[in-house]
């Protein structure tokens, strides 16, 4: 921009007799660039927030880590956007015609009106998006996000077709991805089992497709129409994908008016049904759309491993060790060997999510492989409480089961890369062949030649390209996985060896008890409690790191919680790479590495 305006300085002296003062064509040059370079950086706005796009999945970037650059982006694009419309504004007070100039709306060249509704429009969504508002009204910041569509819409109509196909093509790639989005988050999902558990965490386990890929550090949005149609929170998984084919579980921890309401939904249902009543059919519609998160299990890619958790952060751990432990079992790829939980709770109470783990008992054969290390730290309390021998042991109620008609879907998040790759082509060879039709039997037939409305035809060609060819192969991909999922179920029913109830569980019994004469440990017994205290991080690291190996450790951290725990950690292995030799740089997320006894960031 410096740049720009030395330039715009020089030029203003090769210009002939104009009409214009200095001061009005030095505004006009300078506001110009301003929204140049403007729409240059919107070219990259909206591509962090493509929550299923594939270059994110190239490049290996998740969604919840890439929002950071749109947050940037945002105020570096409203930043000269607001620059823009000021320098023009201030031209046309000189000029004494600002208000004929803002509602001018020319059919050559730009239009001032669509202009000034855009960047209303964007104001809008940057004022409230700021973190004080942001913070403090999270719906309004929410519903008025909603306002993009006025914002491209309008600037499509400001600047028409061409000068808009600059930053087209990644808003191409978001509708794309929003289209997928749409057609995955329609689906009402059964919950297999929606119930609270005493220490106040609700757990609602969804029924999915067995085809459904994901891994442990992944994550889900959840909408339940009951409480608001527009709502969606986002939720780490904490079960394995190692736990079952059919099912997916999150815990939720209440602590807002949408979670308590959710609460409320599930307590009164279970009242029910433990007053003999019928529970209502429905009373929970869910829909889920996901998963997300990271490709690469960085869990499995350590052989010394530090999970770092605070409160309900635990949830994405306990998929972790599910999935480890399932993994030993099974003869599966699986580097970890040694495995150290460092986990902060206010209350004791909460040390009962530690059931919620698929795998409770821990077979010789697996303790032989694993050597598993869980220290609690309760800070709220200076002394366990009295029924100290049942914190462990958290009966939950019995869960509601709701059936809405369909599984999971597996359009987005890890989902199918032949098909996701499928609708990409499809969407982007329809739009340039709608485009092509409307030029040659809509543009030059009818000798349209207005900027906005060549704008407006840009936009629904855009539209068209991926809601018409998009849609329909959105929609075989659909029927193809409803078609796999029903022939995995025939598969399961015809494999599976009909068994009485108490057959069942003499035999689970039975196994139970063999693990025990064989020498197994159950999670509980490697758990160690302690009261009154915080983990003191670099002690726990360093004793860490010298029984994993000493100087020649390998060990990998991931922390999930407050982001002062994060902060603690991160700070904790940046001091320990300080003076110390034969560490290597790698990040990874919300991977901590650090090699040969350094700790690394």
């Amino acid at each position: 921009m410096t740049y720009y305006a030395v330039e715009s300085v020089s030029l203003i002296s090769k210009f002939g007799q104009i009409s214009l003062t200095y001061s009005e064509l030095l505004l006009y040059i300078i506001g110009l660039r301003f929204g140049s370079v403007g729409l240059f950086c919107m070219a990259f706005l909206f591509l962090p927030v493509s929550r299923g796009s594939v270059l994110l999945r190239l490049i290996d970037i998740p969604f919840e880590h890439a929002t950071r650059y749109h947050v940037w982006l945002g105020h570096l694009t409203m930043a000269l956007f607001t620059l823009h419309g000021l320098c023009y504004v201030i031209a046309w007070s000189l000029e004494g015609n600002l208000l004929g100039e803002l509602a001018a709306w020319k059919e050559i060249g730009v239009a001032n009106l669509p202009g000034v509704i855009s960047l209303a429009a964007g104001l809008l969504m940057w004022v409230t998006s700021l973190h004080p508002v942001r913070k403090t009204y999270f719906e309004l910041f929410f519903y008025t996000h909603q306002l993009y569509i006025i914002f491209v819409v309008f600037l499509a109509f400001h600047v028409g077709d061409f000068i808009f196909s600059f930053s087209a093509g990644p808003i191409f790639l978001f509708m794309l991805d929003r289209f997928l989005r749409f057609w995955q988050s329609r689906a009402k999902v059964d919950i297999i089992s929606a119930s609270c558990r005493p220490c106040g965490t609700v757990e609602l386990v969804f029924s999915k497709p067995a085809s459904l890929r994901y891994n442990a550090l992944s994550f889900i949005f959840v909408q339940v129409r009951e409480l608001s149609f527009l709502e969606w929170h986002p939720f780490s998984v904490s079960s394995s994908p190692m736990d079952g084919r059919y099912h997916m579980s999150i815990l939720i921890k209440v602590l807002g008016s949408w979670t308590e309401k959710l609460r409320g939904i599930i307590t009164d249902a279970q009242e029910q049904g433990r007053n003999g009543s019928e529970s209502e059919t429905g009373r929970i519609t869910a829909c889920v759309e996901g998963p997300y998160g990271h490709e690469s299990p960085y869990h499995l890619m350590y052989e010394n491993l530090i999970l770092v958790a605070g409160g309900i952060g635990i949830s994405p751990f306990l998929a972790i060790l599910s999935d480890i432990i399932h993994r030993i079992e099974e003869g599966k790829p699986c580097m970890p060997k040694n495995v150290l939980v460092l986990w902060s709770v206010k209350k004791s109470n909460e040390l009962s999510l530690l059931s919620a783990v698929d795998a409770q008992f821990i077979s010789s054969s697996v303790s032989d492989k694993l050597h598993l290390d869980i220290q609690a730290f309760v800070t709220q309390e200076s002394q366990p409480p009295l029924e100290e021998g049942i914190v462990g042991d958290d009966q939950k109620a019995t869960g509601m089961f709701v059936k809405n008609g369909t599984t999971m879907s597996g359009l987005v998040g890890t989902g199918n890369n032949f098909w996701a790759g499928m609708y990409f082509a499809a969407s982007t060879l329809g739009f340039v062949l709608a485009y092509a039709l409307a030029q040659a039997y809509y543009v030059r037939r009818l000798n349209v030649f207005a900027w906005w409305h060549l704008g407006l035809v840009f936009v629904l060609c855009m539209a068209a390209g991926v809601t018409l060819p998009g849609g329909l192969v959105v929609l075989l991909w659909h029927l193809s996985e409803k078609r796999k999922a029903e022939d995995d179920r025939w598969d399961a029913a015809a494999a599976a060896v009909p068994r009485a109830q108490d057959g069942e569980e003499e035999a689970e019994q039975t196994t139970n008890g063999a693990d025990a004469a064989d020498g197994g440990v159950s999670l509980a017994a490697v758990k160690t409690t302690r009261y009154g205290c915080r983990p003191q991080f670099e002690a726990e690291f360093a004793a860490f790191a010298e029984k994993a190996g000493g100087g020649a450790a390998d060990v990998g951290v991931l922390v999930c919680g407050p982001l002062g725990l994060q902060a603690s950690v991160a700070r904790e292995c940046r001091s320990h790479n300080l003076g110390r030799r034969g560490g290597r740089r790698r990040r990874a997320g919300a991977v901590f590495h650090f090699n040969s006894h350094s700790f690394d960031l």
